[in-house]
This record gives C-alpha cells, structure tokens and sequence, in this order.
C-alpha cells in the first residue's frame, strides 16, 4: 500500500468517525465521501477483468460493501431541527464502516507481507485469474459502501422534510 492508500483509508474512517459528535446534513457533506471515492476509483480501476470467476468476485464484494453501506446508512440517526437535518452517527455505523474500510486494508496489507502465496492459491483454485480482478473487486466494494451509505442518507434526510443546503464540510457545533 501507498502512503496515497492509507491516506485515502484513513480519510474515510475519518468521516464516520466525526459523525459520532453529529453534523448538519448538507450536499456538500453528502457527496464528498462520493467525490473522493469516484476520484481514488479513477485513480486505481482501469477495467474490469471479466475472465474465469473474476465477476463473480467483483460482485460479491460490491455487494458485500453495499451491504455494509445500507447497514451503516440504517444506524446512522438523522433528526430535523428546525429546517435543518443532523446525522449522527452511532457506534454500529461506525463499527460497520471500519469493518469495511479496515477490511480492505488487511487485506491489502496481508497481501504484500507474505499472504500472496494463499492469495494465489486461492485463485487459482476459484479461477480468478489475475491480480487485477481483485484490484477491481475491492475499489468497486468501497465504492458501493459510499454510494449505498450515501442514499440511505439522502432518503432518510429527504423522509424528515428537511431542507438539504449546499453547506460546507466545517462540523456543525450545534449538531452535537
């Protein structure tokens, strides 16, 4: 991993984490966590491998972010003061969210100090046929965690009445 992949990591954990003191729901505070993902997957997914069991892999762990996003979006409080919403975040949303960012992480970390040798067996015998499959799998993983989490936000925001402003990404104090 790259300084650039703990930072982005970190980063991410980062969010959720001053979500536990609360914040006001703004765009701005909505599509950053999007924006950054969409740009890191920019930076790291250049196709798609479709060979063997590579989409299958690719899915399920889209999947298993997405989950893990409605999950986290689920357990996230929103409430309406005044025309405002505020989310704050609880303890299983944010135990969801490190699960899946740390997830990544181990692996990754794993992989380049001396887990390649079961990761290739592992692929072999699964027929994932390269590298790139699992590069593919785990950004598309992080980038359905955001997306997900993300649009359950939207809606249980939209659900309260609220009005979403465009706002800035300065925490809130009188969210907390």
């Amino acid at each position: 991993m790259t300084i650039t992949d703990y930072a982005l990591n970190i980063a991410l954990i980062g969010l959720v984490v001053l979500q536990i003191r609360g914040h006001a729901v703004t765009r701005a505070r909505l599509l950053f966590p999007v924006a950054m993902t969409v740009w890191a997957c920019s930076q790291f997914l250049h196709a798609v491998p479709t060979a063997g069991n590579d989409v299958a892999l690719v899915a399920t762990l889209a999947f298993a972010g997405g989950t893990l996003g409605v999950l986290a979006g689920m357990t996230t409080g929103i409430s309406r003061r005044g025309e405002t919403a505020f989310a704050k975040a609880g303890v299983v949303a944010a135990f969801l969210w490190v699960l899946g960012v740390g997830a990544r992480m181990a692996f990754a970390i794993w992989v380049t100090h001396g887990g390649q040798a079961s990761v290739a067996r592992f692929s072999a015998a699964h027929h994932i046929t390269s590298s790139a499959a699992w590069t593919s799998a785990f950004i598309l993983m992080a980038l359905a965690e955001v997306a997900s989490r993300t649009g359950v936000l939207y809606v249980k925001t939209r659900r309260t009445g609220a009005v979403i402003p465009r706002g800035g990404l300065r925490h809130s104090p009188a969210a907390v």
